[in-house]
């Protein structure tokens, strides 16, 4: 099978991107040099790029040349991951800061994302995580008790909440719903997350579903600067 120039170009810098040879925040070599060490034209060297550039692994600086992201933190929202996996793919020591699990009244915005009544119980298990000592993310999910049954036993049983249950209730993620926002740390978040009052953090608001339906609902507040998102996008509706 033939492989296409640009596609063997884009293996090995991604190849160099994740062994350490390209260092975050430095720059590619220019497309002339990448030209000659590839012996291919300056279009398979773009198309390449192009590809790393849609994945999140490089950024075109205009006037400055290709940037190499640090990729450690980078999310990608083309399968169900957790924000604790994505971290600890990245060989980050993820640890939970506290953890809290408790049973509340659904309010109309968690009836409304689990399909339940308002005023219905479900389990509000909220978290700090930390990557390497420091922390990341204010994390506050709600689930509903038909499907993890004596939740309230687990507290400080596990780091990663979607492997645990998977483990431990054999929950099938079928598919997930998030939206993304920019808000601002208030004093209480400012705290805990040991950033300047008003600094900006990431939003993330999810809704993920089993075979049964909706079963969580999340709220991430993420301190902005240490996390990212990458969506791929493919072709035109």
């Amino acid at each position: 099978m033939n492989i296409p120039s640009y596609r063997i170009v884009y293996s090995e810098i991604k190849k160099r991107l994740k062994d350490g040879t390209y260092q975050p925040h430095m720059l590619l070599p220019n497309e002339a040099e990448l030209e000659k060490q590839f012996s291919v034209s300056r279009t398979t060297i773009r198309k390449a790029i192009s590809l790393l550039v849609s994945e999140g692994f490089l950024r075109v600086k205009q006037g400055r040349g290709t940037e190499v992201l640090d990729i450690s933190t980078t999310q990608k929202l083309n399968h169900i991951t957790s924000i604790t996996e994505t971290l600890e793919k990245k060989g980050f020591k993820v640890t939970t800061q506290g953890m809290c699990i408790e049973h509340v009244l659904a309010s109309e915005k968690v009836a409304q994302a689990l399909d339940l009544s308002v005023g219905d119980s479900v389990y509000k298990l909220q978290r700090v995580q930390c990557t390497d000592g420091l922390p990341i993310a204010i994390m506050v999910n709600y689930l509903r008790e038909n499907a993890v049954p004596d939740f309230e036993k687990s507290v400080n049983t596990f780091s990663g909440l979607y492997e645990f249950l998977e483990k431990k209730y054999h929950i099938v993620f079928k598919d997930a719903v998030e939206r993304l926002s920019a808000t601002s740390a208030d004093f209480t978040e400012s705290q805990i997350l040991r950033v300047p009052f008003g600094s900006p953090l990431l939003c993330s608001k999810r809704i993920s579903s089993n075979e049964q339906g909706p079963f969580e609902y999340s709220v991430i507040k993420l301190v902005a600067d240490k996390y990212e998102y990458c969506v791929y996008l493919h072709g035109r509706a």
